[in-house]
């Protein structure tokens, strides 16, 4: 009897919890707070760019595979703007069908069997596939609550001869943590020790709130020819359906990221690539007001959390919050986010599901909220959360 693969067997690649959590909003009518889906659409003068790329009747076919000319000139320019890094945009950029195509596309040509991969958790949930799909080995540290750090001598056993990569997320979903320049700096120094690549996740480089600031790790001494870098339009520009994402570092390392990209999707949206390489020379207001914007988003959901009855430490960065239910609750995070969609009318995403079976208890006792949302629908989201308190 024909049967599907052994890879993707349920056991390992079970039904996602962001997608059982958006069914379960729409079936309750819910306040969805749970996926990260922005609200706003995308600023009017990108989409007029879109039209006027649409209309040059030059874009309709396959775009090359690693990328156009132009959005991979863009990609080091950014780089050279806000970080002076200096990346080769014919050899140094490979564009993705968004970041979690650039995470596969980085591990499938990084990563052989048996090779172990540092993963710091709660992780991203398309980490620990991508990991398996590749038959290497997860190696997992976890962030403690209630300020999600790590643990330096955690993080140091994590380390073998047998570690090839490190995956690193910050800013940091779903904590929302920021990880500083000390942080950074052992987490180089091992890597170096060890001669560990890194595949560093930063899709949410321009949502970081003062007093922290985004390092990223390939600024490091030692750290720009063992890392390469991941990030996206989805989140900085409203255009996650769009899913233009890019992989940039070092050529030798791009190159096996290019290997593996040009066997999955080949090539990305010819369109969109052009609209993007524009949208990434937006002037520093535009970028500026983006991250205003969201603080005051912040403070908002912060807001509403302590006033429900939720416990959250300020989020350094991203659009997420974990907030602590143990004061009102009492069971685990997966009933907890039933309870809320079914009894309260708000959807948020249990972490339990983005650990490792022996850290999952970390996770228990939160819930992750998304404030990627319009003021109405949190307010929408502060009425339904105030019956908590009764």
């Amino acid at each position: 009897m024909p049967t599907i693969a052994s890879r993707v067997k349920p056991a390992l690649f079970s039904t996602s919890i962001f997608t059982e959590m958006n069914t379960l909003a729409q079936q309750y009518n819910a306040v969805n707070l749970g996926q990260g889906k922005p609200d706003a659409d995308t600023p009017s003068d990108i989409i007029q760019r879109l039209i006027q790329v649409s209309q040059a009747g030059r874009y309709n076919q396959y775009a090359p595979a690693p990328g156009t000319p132009a959005l991979r000139q863009a990609v080091s320019d950014h780089a050279a703007r806000f970080y002076n890094l200096d990346i080769d945009p014919l050899r140094g950029v490979v564009v993705t069908s968004g970041a979690t195509e650039g995470i596969c596309a980085s591990i499938m040509g990084l990563v052989d069997p048996g090779d172990e991969v540092i993963i710091i958790e709660p992780f991203y949930d398309a980490y620990l596939p991508n990991i398996l799909m590749a038959q290497a080995i997860p190696v997992y540290v976890p962030l403690h609550p209630p300020t999600w750090t790590f643990d330096p001598a955690e993080l140091r056993a994590a380390f073998s001869q047998k570690t090839r990569v490190l995956i690193l997320n910050s800013p940091h979903n779903p904590t929302g943590r920021v990880f500083t320049h000390e942080e950074l700096t052992l987490i180089a120094q091992l890597c170096i020790e060890y001669d560990v690549t890194v595949i560093a996740d930063e899709v949410y480089e321009h949502l970081v709130y003062a007093p922290s600031q985004h390092v990223p790790i390939a600024t490091l001494p030692g750290m720009f020819e063992r890392t390469v870098t991941i990030s996206s339009s989805g989140k900085l520009f409203n255009t996650t359906g769009w899913k233009i994402g890019w992989v940039s570092g070092p050529p030798d390392l791009i190159d096996g990221t290019y290997r593996a990209h040009q066997f999955i999707t080949f090539a990305v949206h010819h369109l969109s690539q052009e609209t993007i390489a524009y949208a990434l020379h937006l002037p520093d207001t535009y970028y500026t007001s983006f991250q205003a914007g969201y603080a005051e988003k912040r403070n908002l959901i912060l807001s509403l959390l302590a006033e429900s009855g939720l416990k959250a430490l300020a989020p350094q960065g991203t659009y997420f919050v974990l907030a602590d239910f143990s004061d009102i609750f009492t069971g685990t995070s997966r009933e907890f986010a039933h309870y809320l969609v079914k009894e309260i009318g708000v959807a948020s995403i249990p972490p339990d599901s983005l650990y490792s079976e022996p850290h999952a208890h970390l996770g228990q006792n939160y819930v992750r909220f998304s404030f990627c949302k319009s003021d109405e629908s949190l307010l929408q989201a502060k009425e339904r959360l105030a019956k908590l308190k009764k």
